[in-house]
């Protein structure tokens, strides 16, 4: 048994959606399209799992987050692809894959055969086991990567309220899931190797903002530690959390976030790998011509990043890389992807968003006290990147816009006293220089639309 497509895209997350949504807009044809995800519902907006879904009142359900919401783009119910000719092929798992005969075999023996395909795979979360810990496939011990791995959650929460909650992991997921958590009355303590939370991205400064506001919260920390083993009662439920300095937590929950690795593993002896991922090109072609991947699995040149190769972590990478991969399929003149690099998490009352690369002299700045602050990287004299709490849309717009322009920086204790006026201003005169270079050029109407481009250039979605 077979199926024939045109296009394949292998993965149901958050990037499928996306590129269902562009295909569509650029005149796929019924019958033309697949999507094969091992997850039984359309994709979704992952974020929501770690971020509304887990709130104790009014929590996010679907069908409120199906792709493309988180982009406030249309939104893709399970109708939609069956009006739009497009074969959503769920609860399926791909066994196998055949770059060289364009083929792709399930569990069932199924197989589908493509001329192009998108491989939107994701990644999966790290598991204990790959670090050396034992029995940790205990009824209480959740990870979160997935709508099931939400529902769990969501259950054993509801269960243990205002019982003993232990989050392995000081990372995104191990901050997110550690505040909802504290917001669902659970006592919260947080166990990680590192000697500040969120370490990859933080500066001490800007984590001691953040732990000093979740202890506030009640959330205990456990820094430059780790997990040892589990103390499991008679039905191999966790009632203990044993660290590696003896510290025993009492512990009706347990939730795991340690990283990701990505799903490349139908692929590997088949196209060329780099960062962990597929690498590909500017428009996210792998080395066989006939595959792109897109999404958390592709490794693609970075222009902000002088084409250095990087593998991004993010939805927001996610949507725009599916995006771009149809234009090149589709239209074959899309150009490389001019990505600016983007994350961003909102926590109990708290939201921050970073852009660029945090590389360089890092300048603080802002009242944090208050929780009104941010801060810009400076590498070789010029901003690469910015991260602010508590911004505006247009204050996050600036930041944003003086990253992707790397704007030049002379003197660092007048940026440092500047604060946000700095990336305020910055935008502005950015768009004021274009309309005056365009007036003498190209005439009053066209130089208004060129100026426009500007001001909006380096806007990301949120």
């Amino acid at each position: 048994m077979g199926r024939d497509f045109v296009y394949v895209i292998l993965g149901g997350g958050v990037a499928a959606g996306y590129a269902a949504l562009e295909f569509v807009r650029r005149g796929v044809g019924r019958g033309e399209l697949c999507i094969i995800s091992e997850e039984s519902v359309p994709p979704y907006e992952r974020p929501a799992l770690s971020k509304g879904y887990l709130l104790p009142e009014a929590p996010a359900r679907l069908p409120t987050f199906y792709t493309c919401v988180g982009a406030n783009d249309e939104q893709l119910p399970p109708i939609w692809y069956k009006e739009h000719g497009i074969d959503l092929v769920l609860g399926t798992r791909v066994k196998s894959a055949n770059v060289q005969l364009k083929q792709l075999t399930t569990t069932t023996g199924e197989t589908i055969t493509y001329k192009i395909l998108i491989i939107a795979t994701g990644a999966r979360a790290l598991k204990l086991e790959n670090f050396g810990i034992s029995e940790s496939d205990a009824e209480n011990v959740c990870y979160l990567w997935n709508l099931t791995d939400a529902n769990r959650l969501v259950g054993l929460m509801q269960e243990y309220r205002g019982g003993n909650a232990v989050v392995i992991g000081g990372g995104y997921i191990g901050m997110e899931c550690a505040a909802a958590l504290a917001t669902n009355r659970m006592k919260v303590a947080m166990v990680f190797p590192d000697a500040y939370c969120m370490s990859r991205l933080f500066t001490p400064k800007i984590a001691d903002f953040y732990e000093s506001y979740y202890k506030s919260k009640g959330v205990i920390f456990f820094k430059r530690n780790a997990l040892a083993s589990f103390d499991n009662d008679l039905k191999g439920k966790v009632k203990a959390v044993i660290l590696k300095d003896g510290t025993h937590l009492p512990a009706d929950l347990v939730v795991v976030g340690i990283g990701i690795r990505p799903n490349t593993n139908l692929f590997e002896d088949q196209l060329q790998l780099e960062k962990g991922g597929i690498k590909v090109n500017g428009q996210m072609q792998s080395s066989d011509p006939s595959v792109y991947a897109v999404g958390d699995v592709a490794a693609f040149p970075v222009k902000q990043f002088g084409n250095e190769i990087r593998r991004l972590e993010h939805v927001d990478a996610a949507r725009k890389t599916a995006k771009h991969a149809v234009a090149a399929i589709m239209a074959r003149d899309a150009g490389d992807l001019d990505y600016l690099p983007f994350i961003y998490s909102r926590v109990f009352t708290l939201s921050w968003q970073f852009y660029g690369d945090n590389v360089g002299r890092v300048v603080h700045y802002g009242d944090f006290s208050s929780g009104n602050f941010g801060a810009y990287w400076i590498d070789k004299g010029v901003v690469v990147g910015a991260f602010l709490e508590g911004g505006n849309k247009g204050d996050n717009e600036a930041i944003a816009k003086v990253v992707r322009l790397k704007a030049t920086v002379n003197d660092i204790a007048e940026l440092q006293r500047a604060g946000l006026e700095f990336a305020l201003c910055k935008s502005q005169l950015v768009a004021k220089r274009y309309l005056r270079y365009a007036i003498a050029g190209v005439g009053v109407a066209l130089a208004i639309s060129i100026a426009y481009f500007a001001y909006g250039y380096g806007k990301s979605d949120v």
